[in-house]
């Protein structure tokens, strides 16, 4: 399936120029609400200097990058929940992603009509998380009410739902954002059943540069269980300067005064290690691949994503680390000097694995 993030913000706070810059399609972007009415979806590879250092290894034909979709979804406004400006549509857009990305606007620019009275992030934020929490409230609400006659009647399954979505329903009832509150396992899966939108993982982009974002706001958008390694779960990015770099190469941009990896790329990777992902390659002279898994899944999983009868007939999968392969010069080295492995059914695959299956 593909993994798709929804670009979700307030009207002209940047969304079509970072999709048309993520995905190099040509979107409508004006100067007014509402200018991107049904959700545009591009196909954006993730940026991996491996699949390039191993295809030049291999002399590979063709090179294959992990993918993840971006939905460029029209401006919400306050009461979209209610259908005030584009409302339902625009929600159940979202609905239908991954991942949400907040683009929130922190840059200054009198020329770009603000919709609100003031530059605060914050602000729009709280606008944001208000709308769909009331619009999973709704969808909570009709739920419980389908479930009454089961529940009446002691029907086991239809309790358990029931307990789940009233521990929801109390967050949501307090303004609290799904996604941020504590669950089990087992309540986490039905509510994810659901595809409540409070309950999906975010990120937050704050369109504008570094010194026009204050630490304030910064630590208002860091989550409590985060380390100080910064691992955040927002990106400063000033849009309209990465529109008119897009498309230089790393030579270009550094002599230009910018980052040698672009903003957009940063955002790319974030958006991939939000939803928990990770990449195996596998490397050969037709082709060089990134194959995306969950992290934790073990060498048989990892197999299916290839061929479900990978999986199913799974025997042995040969690992070696990327580096260490292009170190060794040549998989015959690497063989002979013991540095490929092999790894049976309980092998928790790693990130930057190169992986060769043998099934029956």
């Amino acid at each position: 399936m593909p993994l798709s993030i929804g670009i979700v913000g307030l009207p002209n706070v940047g969304k079509s120029t970072l999709f048309k810059t993520l995905t190099k399609k040509e979107v409508l972007i004006a100067n007014y609400p509402f200018a991107t009415i049904d959700p545009n979806v591009g196909v954006v590879l993730v940026p991996d200097e491996r699949i390039d250092k191993l295809a030049e290894f291999s002399k590979t034909q063709k090179k294959i990058y992990a993918t993840v979709d971006f939905v460029d979804i029209a401006g919400l406004v306050k009461g979209a929940s209610t259908g005030e400006g584009l409302g339902t549509k625009f929600l159940t857009n979202i609905r239908e992603t991954d991942a949400i990305l907040y683009v929130l606007r922190a840059f200054k620019n009198d020329d770009i009509i603000n919709t609100q009275n003031e530059i605060n992030p914050l602000g729009e934020k709280e606008i944001l998380d208000v709308e769909l929490i009331l619009k999973d409230l709704e969808t909570v609400d009709k739920r419980i009410s389908g479930l009454a006659g089961d529940v009446r009647a002691g029907k086991k399954e239809a309790v358990k739902e029931n307990a789940v979505l009233l521990k929801a329903k109390d967050f949501l009832s307090q303004q609290k954002v799904l996604i941020d509150q504590e669950f089990t396992p087992d309540e986490a899966v039905a509510l994810k059943s659901f595809q409540l939108l409070t309950f999906k993982p975010r990120l937050y982009l704050l369109n504008g540069k570094p010194e026009e974002v204050g630490q304030e706001i910064l630590s208002q958008l860091t989550t409590p269980d985060q380390s100080s390694e910064g691992q955040e779960n927002y990106v400063i990015l000033d849009i309209a300067s990465e529109y008119e770099s897009e498309g230089l190469n790393k030579e270009e941009r550094v002599g230009l005064g910018f980052n040698e990896l672009s903003g957009t790329d940063i955002l790319i990777k974030k958006s991939y290690e939000l939803l928990g992902l990770q990449t195996f390659l596998t490397t050969g002279e037709v082709e060089t691949r990134a194959w995306t898994i969950h992290k934790g899944d073990k060498a048989p999983q990892a197999a299916g994503v290839i061929h479900s009868d990978f999986e199913k007939k799974f025997v042995k999968a040969e690992v070696i680390f990327w580096e260490d392969l292009i170190k060794a010069g040549s998989y015959a080295k690497a063989r002979e000097t013991g540095l490929i492995r092999t790894e049976g059914k309980e092998y928790v695959v790693k990130d930057g694995d190169v992986i060769e299956f043998k099934h029956g």
